[in-house]
């Protein structure tokens, strides 16, 4: 569910803006009261024309170009907020304003980059963003336009989650913005997937809890850790199939991450008196069990 993915912000699980027995009222126009056929000397009737319906006008404003790139301009940045910025609500984009703000930026709900982009953003809760923290995050970057937020998370997205290598500075002056954080993880990618990875669990994390539904995890995994290390495809082919686990804490969350980084797909190196989580261990004792290079007896994990 990282987001739709995170199907907490999917179409079909955004919370609406109005209530389910609340009546949303759009303006009708007016019925036209039908007049009686006139009759001609040829004793054939004639239907009076009826004019075409005036349209309603949206209560959304549209998006700016989507293509258009323009120099920062703090003025512009508060006018893109309100384009997305709830009816009820015009301090914060809320579900169905983010969701569109994803859709016009290229950034798919069931991909990383709406998890990066509230990373930059400093969200505090999924699917919403507040006029502080767009303020914030546009004034940071120094962005004021779709393509250049568009731009600025999908190097990020290249760069943390992909692996591929840094974009050069400079070379097209219409493409600039403040990449200072971008040039951070450049310096040091690791520490910056690392800062990306323990900023989703807080953002995912109930206000309330201390742990978030594994269904949660699996969702934020499969986009942030799975096109990184190969291994973390079965872990999760393993969580499924086993169905016991219900939900996972800071130190679970962060333990994952450090097998992924330390332990070889072919867990030679695993050591099962390592004080890894419960879960990693039922995972390398059915790994094995499954390839035939051991057996569950073969391996006794102290719980």
């Amino acid at each position: 569910m990282p987001f739709s993915l995170l199907s907490c912000c999917s179409s079909n699980n955004i919370q609406k803006t109005h209530s389910d027995d609340e009546t949303v009222h759009t303006s009708k126009v007016p019925s036209i009261k039908e007049s009686p056929p006139v009759i001609t000397n040829h004793h054939q009737p004639v239907v009076p024309s009826i004019p075409n319906p005036v349209p309603v006008a949206t209560t959304r404003p549209q998006p700016p170009s989507k293509k258009k790139i323009e120099p920062y301009s703090s003025q512009r940045a508060q006018e893109l907020f309100k384009t997305y910025a709830d009816n009820d609500d015009p301090n914060a984009i809320g579900p169905e304003g983010f969701e569109q703000l994803c859709n016009d930026a290229n950034m798919p709900m069931d991909g990383a980059r709406p998890i990066i982009f509230a990373w930059q953003f400093g969200a505090k809760e999924m699917a919403k963003i507040s006029k502080e923290e767009w303020i914030g995050g546009t004034s940071t970057l120094r962005i004021s336009s779709i393509p250049l937020l568009t731009l600025s998370i999908s190097e990020l997205e290249n760069l943390l989650i992909y692996g591929k290598p840094a974009v050069k500075v400079g070379v097209k002056k219409d493409q600039e913005y403040d990449r200072s954080s971008y040039l951070s993880c450049v310096a040091d990618t690791k520490a910056g997937f690392q800062k990306l990875y323990q900023f989703s669990f807080s953002l995912a994390k109930p206000e309330a809890s201390r742990n978030i539904e594994m269904e949660t995890s699996v969702a934020f995994w499969t986009v942030l850790l799975v096109p990184k290390f190969p291994i973390m495809k079965e872990v999760l082919e393993f969580i499924t199939e086993k169905g016991t686990y219900k939900a996972t804490n800071k130190d679970l969350w962060t333990m994952m991450l450090e097998f992924c980084e330390t332990v070889k797909p072919g867990l030679q190196d695993y050591e099962a008196d390592g004080a890894w989580p419960t879960l990693l261990d039922d995972f390398v004792i059915w790994k094995k069990s499954r390839s035939g290079n051991g057996t569950a007896g073969d391996m006794d994990v102290d719980h």
